[in-house]
C-alpha cells in the first residue's frame, strides 16, 4: 500500500532532485513493409509508423498530467532498415536516403523527438544492402532531423568484423564533414555497437530487434540527481551502506518507470516490453553520474578509484531495479556520456578525465565511449581503432559496448562545442597521435573469444 510519506518522497524527487522518465519509446516492426519498389516501400513505412504511433505523444502528455511525472522524450524505434534495403530492386545510396527521409517525415508528423533504426547488424558479415545502407548514413543523418542510426560490428559469439570497423571510421568522418556547420552534429545521432540489445529505448542506439513482436512499449527512466541526494545522507559511511542506499533508490525510480510503462501500454493497446533503469544524466546541474561518483569520496571524476566507484554504482542500480520490475531490459545501469553530464564536462575540462580513463570505466558500466568530441583532423583509422578497442571490451566481457564519437571539423584539443539541449557541451578531448593505419587495414574478423563457446 502506498502511504503519504512515499507520495511526498516521490514529489520531492521530481521537484528538487531531477527525477523524470527519460523516454517512452514505441518499437515498431517494419518487416511487413518490405517491397522491391522504393515508392511502395516508403509508402508502407510511412503508413505503418503514423498508424501505430498516432497517439503516442498525446498519451505521454496525458500520463504526465495525471501522475505529475515529467516524460522528457517520446520516441520510436524500428527494425533495422538494412533488411528493407536488401529486399529492394537495385538498392542505391539515393534509395537509402529516401528511406531515412520517410522515417523523418513520419516521426515529425506524429510529433516524436527521435526515431531510431536506420541500422545494420554486421557483426559477422555484410550483405550488399547492409553495405549500401552504411555508406548512406552520413547523407541520411545530414539531411534529416530526427533519424538516428546504429551499426553493430561485433559480438561475443561472432567476434569483431574489422571490415565493418574500418568502414565505420570513414562513415563517422564523412558525417562530421557534412554537418561541419553544426560541429559534426550528425555524429551525435550515430552509435557503433558490440553486443547491441534489441529492446534499448535510448537514442541514438535504439532499434526494434528482429526477435521482437509487431509493436511494443519500452520505457527508459532516469534519476542521477535522486541517487546523489540519497548518498548525501550516508556520507562517510562504509561501502555496504552506499550500495544499499543506491539499491533502495533504484527500486523507487524503477517502480515509477513500471507505472508509466503499464499505463502507456494500456492506453495505447500495445504490449509492455521493458523498463530500462539506466541512470541517464543531463547537462543540468545536479543531474550527473559524475557527481554520484564524487559523492562517494572522489575529488574529481576520472581520478584513481573512479572505475571501482562506477562498478559499485552500476551493480547496485541493477540489483535495486530488478526487484521493482519483472521486465527489466535495455542497457540498465549507468551511462557516462561526456557532453550530456555536467560533472563529466567539468572533469574533462580540468584534465581529470581522459579517453583512456573513460575506456577503463566502460568495462564496468552500461555502455561505452559516449558523446565524446575529438579533434576534427583525427584520421579515420584512429576513429576505427577506438571503435575496435571498445568492441573488444564488449566481446571479451559479454556486455554491450558502444562508441559515439564526434570529430568536430576545425576544432582542436581545448576547444568547446555547444550542442544545446540534452546533448550539452563537448570539450574536445585528446586522442593518441600515433598511427593505427596498418592495424585497421588488415581487415578480416577478430575471432570470438573462448568464453563464447558455452553450448
Amino acid at each position: 500500500m502506498i502511504n503519504p510519506f512515499e507520495i511526498m518522497e516521490t514529489v520531492n524527487m521530481i521537484d528538487k532532485e531531477n527525477l523524470d522518465i527519460r523516454t517512452i519509446t514505441m518499437g515498431i516492426s517494419l518487416k511487413s513493409c518490405a517491397d522491391p519498389d522504393i515508392d511502395r516501400l516508403c509508402g508502407k513505412i510511412y503508413d505503418k509508423i503514423t498508424s501505430y504511433a498516432k497517439d503516442l505523444v498525446k498519451v505521454g502528455e496525458d500520463i504526465e498530467k495525471q501522475f505529475g511525472v515529467p516524460i522528457i522524450n517520446k520516441r520510436i524505434s524500428v527494425t533495422p532498415c538494412a533488411s528493407l534495403v536488401d529486399a529492394l530492386e537495385e538498392p542505391s545510396l539515393e534509395k537509402c536516403v529516401r528511406i531515412a527521409k520517410t522515417l523523418d517525415k513520419a516521426a515529425k508528423d506524429v510529433g516524436v523527438n527521435f526515431i531510431g533504426g536506420f541500422s545494420a547488424l554486421v557483426h559477422k558479415g555484410i550483405t550488399a544492402g547492409e553495405r549500401i545502407l552504411i555508406e548512406s548514413i552520413p547523407e541520411a543523418l545530414a539531411s534529416t532531423n530526427t533519424v538516428c542510426s546504429s551499426v553493430n560490428v561485433g559480438s561475443t559469439r561472432a567476434g569483431i568484423n574489422m571490415d565493418a570497423v574500418k568502414l565505420m571510421g570513414g562513415v563517422i568522418k564523412r558525417a562530421a564533414e557534412l554537418t561541419k556547420d553544426t560541429d559534426g552534429f550528425a555524429c551525435a545521432k550515430l552509435v557503433v555497437f558490440a553486443n547491441a540489445v534489441e529492446d534499448n529505448p535510448f537514442m541514438a542506439g535504439a532499434f526494434h530487434g528482429e526477435g521482437e513482436g509487431d509493436c511494443v512499449i519500452n520505457v527508459g527512466v532516469s534519476g542521477p540527481g535522486v541517487v546523489k541526494c540519497a548518498l548525501e545522507k550516508v556520507r562517510g559511511e562504509p561501502f555496504g551502506a552506499v550500495a544499499e542506499t543506491i539499491k533502495r533508490t533504484a527500486f523507487k525510480i524503477t517502480r515509477m518507470g513500471q507505472l508509466v510503462a503499464q499505463e502507456a501500454s494500456k492506453r495505447l493497446n500495445v504490449p509492455f516490453g521493458i523498463v530500462d533503469l539506466s541512470l541517464a544524466p543531463t547537462p543540468a546541474v545536479g543531474d550527473s553520474v559524475a557527481y554520484i561518483l564524487e559523492e562517494m569520496g572522489l575529488e574529481k571524476c576520472g581520478t584513481h578509484g573512479t572505475t571501482a566507484a562506477l562498478a559499485l554504482l552500476n551493480d547496485a542500480v541493477k540489483k535495486g531495479g530488478v526487484m521493482a520490475s519483472s521486465y527489466v531490459g535495455g542497457l540498465s545501469g549507468a551511462f557516462i556520456p561526456v557532453s550530456e553530464d555536467a560533472g563529466m564536462i567539468a572533469a574533462a575540462k580540468s584534465g581529470a578525465l581522459s579517453i583512456e580513463k573513460l575506456e577503463a570505466m566502460t568495462c564496468v558500466c552500461s555502455v561505452g565511449l559516449d558523446m565524446i568530441v575529438i579533434p576534427g583532423d583525427t584520421p579515420a583509422s584512429t576513429v576505427s581503432a577506438i571503435i575496435a578497442d571498445e568492441a573488444a571490451i564488449g566481446m571479451v566481457n559479454s556486455k554491450t559496448t558502444a562508441v559515439r564519437l564526434i570529430p568536430a571539423p576545425g576544432k582542436r584539443v581545448g576547444d568547446v562545442v555547444e550542442f544545446g539541449g540534452l546533448l550539452g557541451t563537448g570539450p574536445v578531448m585528446r586522442v593518441r597521435e600515433y598511427s593505427s593505419d596498418d592495424f585497421i587495414n588488415r581487415g578480416g574478423r577478430i575471432p570470438a573469444p573462448l568464453q563464447s563457446l558455452k553450448n
